[in-house]
């Protein structure tokens, strides 16, 4: 398998599945969890967020988001793949893919699907009826993502508004309701996800530019860091603005001041033209998530 290829040969798959079961995990995208964190985090953020004063957010909604987070990232990756099965083969990163190399066939992709959105409906049956209708909601977006990049420049800026979701959706299960705080988290995030997304399509760039997809990458060019620098600061002026809508205390800034040193040093060290840099400094964004989630959590707690 070429050293481009996105699937690492010889990891826990190969080692501890199965042979008929390793197609449908490297089609869930099990074996590159980072795409399951960024969606998780924003619910994560929101429930934290939407606790009571001094209490902890509620677990069992952080255990529900996070089983519903790997099955819903995994359903999404499977949409993607059935709907780019042709561009993946021509690209050096997805040729290996399952649905790309033919390992998997049409019928079994879209079997798979249905099970896993079964199994995402029974997590969406458990939250309050608010969360519930956002969580149908969200399937429209789901659905029309894998299309955007045949359409428009801003793929990154779609996937920001479905990645970034479980931020209304988090607060609605705890309170059921849609408030301030979450929309001001949801649009914080969509910025967090412009950035991320678009270094990351900085992998693709010489093989987008050869089979005519679309991306921000491609979009902005030599100009992309500034407007990186646009959407970091932002996000940041964002999450300052949920946290004094949230009345959180001095903590939880200090949590955002994490956030923005990340940022910075990401802005600074990422070198867009070499594609192993570019996928480095995106899964560094975990580390985002946590640094905030001990923000809201523990400025929660002391608000």
């Amino acid at each position: 398998m070429s050293s481009a290829a996105d699937i690492q040969v010889g990891d826990w798959i190969d080692r501890h599945l199965p042979a008929e079961f390793r197609p449908y995990a490297r089609l869930a995208r099990l074996d590159r969890p980072i795409g399951i964190w960024l969606l998780l985090f924003p619910c994560w953020w929101s429930i934290a967020l939407a606790a009571e004063p001094d209490h902890w957010p509620d677990l069992w909604l952080m255990i529900l988001f996070g089983i519903g987070a790997v099955i819903m990232r995994s359903a999404g990756c499977t949409l993607n793949d059935i709907i780019d099965r042709d561009i993946d083969a021509k690209v050096a990163r997805t040729a290996s893919r399952p649905l790309a190399s033919g390992r998997l066939s049409l019928t079994q992709a879209f079997t798979f699907l249905g099970l896993q959105l079964a199994f995402g409906l029974v997590i969406l049956l458990q939250l309050s009826a608010t969360a519930i209708w956002l969580g149908v909601a969200s399937l429209i977006l789901v659905a029309a993502y894998p299309f955007m990049k045949r359409i428009t420049w801003w793929p990154q800026a779609f996937l920001g508004l479905t990645f970034n979701w479980g931020a209304l959706m988090g607060w609605a299960a705890v309170r059921d309701e849609v408030a301030w705080p979450a929309v001001l988290l949801y649009i914080a995030g969509f910025f967090w996800t412009l950035s991320y997304d678009t270094i990351y399509a900085h992998q693709d760039k010489s093989d987008d530019m050869l089979i005519g997809v679309k991306s921000t990458a491609l979009k902005l060019g030599k100009d992309t860091k500034a407007w990186l620098l646009g959407f970091d600061a932002a996000m940041l002026v964002l999450l300052v603005a949920t946290g004094a809508q949230a009345g959180m205390s001095w903590i939880y800034f200090l949590g955002v001041l994490g956030v923005a040193i990340h940022l910075k040093w990401q802005l600074v060290d990422v070198n867009l033209d070499n594609p192993k840099d570019c996928l480095a400094k995106f899964r560094s964004n975990r580390f985002i998530g946590w640094i905030l989630l001990a923000g809201i959590v523990l400025g929660r707690l002391g608000s």
